[in-house]
């Protein structure tokens, strides 16, 4: 069994993440127009560069939901919460004010899971989609930020240094040290 310094590391370690999954999610939507629409789509049809920043649009979203769900689990036990369900450990941070509401939790997650199984073909859907997951992504960062800042103020917990901190303070409103 891992002490609790090792137990702060990891948590370190996966508030890093967080911080680099928002980066690149942000840049990545910044590259597209907003909304997206199904003319541009089938216009940049063959457009390698285009496709690949979706990809990336859609990668990181899903890798920032999971890494901040996983973070969550593991600073809610290091906080003395009860974390047999997941449920449980979003009724916690819901309290918290970490996150809005466990609904939209829900519905990121709902969403986040039915796109990595959808291989649509029609650019209105596809476009739709995109539009769906940038609405989404403001409160998936709110909940980054504030995750973050509970883990700093509740558990002396902070992401490793590196280089996307200030960065990742900018986009998501977190209060600096």
């Amino acid at each position: 069994m891992r002490d609790l310094a090792a137990e702060k590391q990891h948590l370190s370690g996966l508030l890093e993440a967080i911080q680099r999954c928002s980066f690149f999610l942000d840049a990545a939507q910044s590259r597209t127009p907003d909304p997206i629409g199904t003319e541009w789509l089938e216009n940049c049809k063959k457009d390698l560069d285009v496709f690949a920043n979706l990809s990336t649009v859609n990668e990181r979203f899903a890798k920032l939901q999971d890494t901040l769900g996983s973070a969550m689990r593991h600073a809610a036990l290091l906080a003395g919460e009860r974390t047999d369900t997941f449920l449980r450990v979003l009724a916690f941070y819901e309290k918290a004010g970490v996150i809005g509401s466990l609904e939209t939790w829900q519905e990121i997650r709902t969403f986040r899971n039915s796109s990595a199984h959808d291989y649509e073909t029609d650019y209105g859907v596809i476009a739709d989609h995109f539009n769906t997951l940038r609405a989404l992504t403001p409160g998936l960062l709110a909940a980054a930020g504030k995750f973050s800042e509970f883990c700093k103020t509740q558990l002396d917990a902070r992401a490793i240094p590196g280089e996307f901190s200030s960065e990742f303070l900018a986009i998501t409103g977190a209060i600096s040290d």
